[in-house]
C-alpha cells in the first residue's frame, strides 16, 4: 500500500515526529510505501509529491515546522475537488491518506471522506481545541514558550514599574492563555470564553499595582471584552473564511493607560509560539499520534481521527472531531481567578 501524508493549516512543533512515527511503523511493520504531499492541499490538488524513505526520516522529531512544507490552501477551491484528488490519487498510485491538521483541515478531510476518498486524520493544533482529544501535540511547546516570554515581560515591566500585556494565541479557546498566565503568575488571564469589562479588567490592574507588582496582563488573541460583539480583527478573511485575528492587546493597553494612569506595553507573541523545537511531551504524544494513524489505515478506519483520550490513543469518527470546540470549563477559570481576583 502507498500512502501519502500532508501537513495544511499552521505549522507547529511536533508535526514531523507524527510524519516519523507514521513512517518508521509503516514500513518496519507493514511494508508500507510512503509519499508527502507538498505545501498541504495544494500538494493534493496538484498531485505535487516527494518520495519518503525511511532515511528521510531520520532524527527529524526534534525538528519544529514540517519537512513536507504547508499551505492553507482550500483542496475545494482553485482547480480542487473529490474528482481532482481521486484522479491524482489514482495516477500516482496512491491508495490512502493521511491528513494532519487542526480544524480547518479536518473539515476539508470530512468532506472529502464523504465524497469517497480513502483518508484518515491526526488532530493538530496549538490552540488545543478540538473537543475529541484531550491533548493536541503542539499545545504543551507553545505554552512552554508563552510562558518564557511573559516570565522576560515581567522582569521589564518591574523595572519600570509598567502594566505588561501579553497577547498569546488561541482564535475560540483560551488554553494557551489560561495556561501560561498561569504559570508565569499573571494579574488578569483574558480568554475568549469570559467576558470582562474594562472596569473590571482596570481594577485587576489597579490592585496589583496597589500591592506593590507590575501588573501583567495575559490576554488569547480571540478575546472579547464587555460590550463589543467580535474577536478584534483587522486582516481580512483566511481561505476557510476565518477572520485573521490579532491586535486585541495593541488595543487594551492605551485604554488601561488611561483609565489606570499606569505606564502600560502591549507585546504580541504571535508565531514565535508555533516555531522551534518541540517539548518532549510534544514529540512522544506526536509519534504515538503517527503510528496509531497507520493503525486506522491497515484497520480502513477512514473517516475518523486518532486523538488522546486520558493516556490511550483512540480512534474516533470525524463527525466528533469537528462536533464543539474545546473550551476552557468554568471551573479551570475560576481556579486562575482565585490567584488575580
Amino acid at each position: 500500500m502507498k500512502i501519502g501524508i500532508l501537513t495544511s493549516g499552521g505549522d507547529c512543533p511536533g508535526l514531523n515526529a507524527v510524519i516519523r512515527g507514521a513512517v518508521l511503523k509503516g514500513i518496519a511493520v507493514h511494508g508500507q510505501q510512503f509519499v508527502g504531499f507538498r505545501d498541504g492541499w495544494r500538494g493534493v490538488v496538484e498531485g505535487d509529491i516527494v518520495e519518503i524513505p525511511r532515511t528521510m526520516v531520520r532524527g527529524i522529531a526534534k525538528q519544529g515546522g514540517t519537512i513536507l512544507g504547508t499551505s492553507r490552501t482550500n483542496p475545494f477551491e482553485n482547480g480542487g475537488g473529490p474528482e481532482v484528488i481521486k484522479a491524482n490519487m489514482d495516477r500516482l498510485g496512491i491508495d490512502a491518506i493521511i491528513a494532519i491538521g487542526g480544524e480547518g483541515t479536518l473539515a476539508a478531510a470530512k468532506r472529502l471522506t464523504d465524497a469517497g476518498l480513502k483518508i484518515v486524520g491526526v488532530p493538530k493544533t496549538v490552540d488545543n481545541d478540538l473537543d475529541a482529544t484531550d491533548y493536541t501535540f503542539g499545545f504543551d511547546t507553545a505554552v512552554e514558550i508563552a510562558t518564557e516570554a511573559i516570565d522576560r515581560l515581567r522582569t521589564t515591566g518591574e523595572s519600570h514599574h509598567r502594566c505588561m500585556i501579553a497577547e498569546v494565541m488561541g482564535r475560540h479557546v483560551g488554553w494557551i492563555a489560561l495556561h501560561a498566565g498561569m504559570a508565569s503568575g499573571a494579574h488578569a488571564i483574558l480568554i475568549p470564553e469570559q467576558k470582562a469589562s474594562m472596569e473590571q479588567i482596570a481594577e485587576w490592574v489597579v490592585s496589583a499595582r496597589d500591592r506593590g507588582r507590575a501588573p501583567l496582563v495575559v490576554v488569547a488573541e480571540g478575546f472579547v471584552p464587555e460590550g463589543q460583539e467580535s474577536p478584534h480583527s483587522e486582516r481580512g478573511l483566511d481561505t476557510f473564511g476565518r477572520p485573521r485575528l490579532g491586535g486585541i492587546a495593541e488595543m487594551l493597553a492605551p485604554e488601561l493607560e488611561a483609565r489606570t494612569g499606569i505606564e502600560t506595553r502591549a507585546t504580541v507573541l504571535g508565531h514565535i509560539q508555533r516555531g522551534g523545537v518541540p517539548t518532549a511531551f510534544d514529540r512522544v504524544l506526536a509519534t504515538r499520534l503517527g503510528m496509531a494513524a497507520i493503525d486506522s489505515v491497515v484497520e480502513k478506519r477512514w473517516g475518523t481521527m486518532v486523538s488522546l483520550h486520558g493516556t490511550d490513543i483512540v480512534h474516533v469518527g470525524f463527525d466528533a472531531a469537528l462536533g464543539n470546540l474545546k473550551s476552557v470549563p468554568q471551573s479551570r477559570y475560576d481556579e486562575a481567578a482565585v490567584l488575580f481576583g
